[in-house]
């Protein structure tokens, strides 16, 4: 398609967090003229196999933006958790913690989502708001002026803008270019990431299992199937992802136990190299990062895509009150409220996941008995679950419109 040549808002990079916010600006404020840079061809937007967990203040979001309705079929409600703390070799693996999975009566505090559909749905509901998508291209460059911003394509073409939105995901080449420094380091950890069948129903239970090599959490999807997301360091990690699949099973099947009965692993196996990235400034004149582009942190809470619904509810509330009050949505002062409201939230959460992966990811003897001691302590402490319940659905006071389920 050939990019349109003067737009308001360019976003570069049309997966979950991209296309949420460019719907909705949209239906938001209609006019807006919007589009997406997706690198992806189209035909590979619904293939990805993996699932995410989509807190209950995401799919509040999702469900505003007319979205909800087209995944809630494939989506698998998570009805409770448990949480343990073992070795591997350990013959019991006692339970420290358990979950209701309700925020409200009838509202599960997540479900699992398959990333295909959940893509899928939102292009075609962003097509349906007048949002262009550019694809399969890339944004190569931009420069910015006292009017705007100039984007550059891989295919050649440029396209000017007031805002450019950076969804280019943790290695993010327009950070780079915006002179944007990060804090990061790496964990020496890989998580690995596939879909498994078990010979026994899961009852919508999620499970995460803290093991010296860290966490290994299962993760309900429909039918007798769950997502897998298994940390280790990184080397065991490549070595099981790429060796024999009757290996890779024998050894899921040691961490994961019996009672789900045989277990197969029935969708690819990837290892993703985990670490922690936090962007140093969210914005500069004309740009804006989003989801992963202005943090990427361990999965030990199952927060990272929530945290980019997060920015997407922020940015967009700010970006459409600035629109109707007649405001440049590029200009430095906007961005900064959107800045403002996300810096807290999003280094609260990086410091929270550091330390439980810190915590609970080692094998001494005294470090355990704190963490059981405290595991145990906030399972007999309803108000303190609750309060972990009401984190884990990505609900928080003065939060934005969308998060509550609320139009802009």
């Amino acid at each position: 398609m050939t990019p349109p040549a003067v737009q308001d808002i360019v976003v570069a990079g049309g997966g979950y967090v991209g296309l949420s916010l460019a719907l909705a600006v949209a239906t938001s404020a209609p006019g807006t003229r919007i589009t997406v840079v997706d690198i992806r061809p189209p035909a590979d937007v619904s293939r990805d196999p993996r699932a995410s967990a989509i807190a209950a203040a995401a799919r509040r979001l999702l469900d505003t933006l007319g979205v909800w309705s087209a995944v809630a079929p494939l989506a698998q409600p998570i009805v409770d958790m448990v949480v343990t703390d073992s070795r591997l070799e350990d013959v019991v693996r006692p339970v420290f913690l358990t979950f209701d999975g309700q925020v409200e009566e009838g509202e599960p505090f997540a479900h699992m989502v398959p990333n295909g559909a959940l893509v899928a749905a939102l292009a075609a509901r962003a097509a349906e708001a007048g949002v262009q998508v550019v694809a399969p291209d890339a944004v190569t460059d931009f420069s910015v002026d006292g009017g705007g911003v100039t984007v550059q394509l891989k295919s050649g073409g440029t396209i000017r803008a007031r805002l450019l939105v950076a969804a280019d995901g943790v290695k993010s080449r327009l950070r780079a270019l915006a002179g944007i420094r990060t804090l990061t380091w790496s964990y020496g950890q890989s998580g690995i990431v596939t879909t498994i069948e078990h010979e026994r129903p899961h009852g919508g239970r999620a499970e995460e299992h803290f093991l010296p090599s860290g966490p290994f959490a299962t993760l309900p999807l429909t039918g007798n199937r769950s997502s897998l997301v298994w940390t280790e360091r990184s080397d065991v990690a490549d070595r099981l992802v790429k060796g024999d699949a009757l290996v890779f099973e024998v050894e899921l099947q040691r961490r994961i136990g019996h009672h789900l009965g045989a277990v197969r692993v029935v969708g690819p196996r990837h290892a993703y190299p985990l670490g922690l990235t936090l962007a140093r400034d969210f914005v500069k004149p004309r740009l804006a990062l989003i989801g992963d582009a202005a943090h990427g942190i361990h999965p030990i809470a199952g927060q990272g895509l929530n945290l980019g619904f997060r920015d997407v509810a922020a940015l967009a509330e700010v970006l459409v009150e600035a629109l109707r009050l007649g405001q440049d949505v590029g200009a430095l002062d906007v961005l900064e409220r959107y800045e403002r409201w996300r810096r807290f939230d999003t280094w609260q959460m990086a410091a929270v996941t550091d330390v439980l992966n810190r915590l609970f990811s080692n094998d001494l003897a005294p470090v355990r008995m704190i963490r059981d001691f405290g595991l145990g302590l906030v399972d007999r402490m309803p108000r303190l679950k609750r309060a972990f319940i009401g984190e884990a659905a990505g609900s928080h006071k003065a939060q934005p419109r969308l998060l509550d389920g609320l139009e802009i």
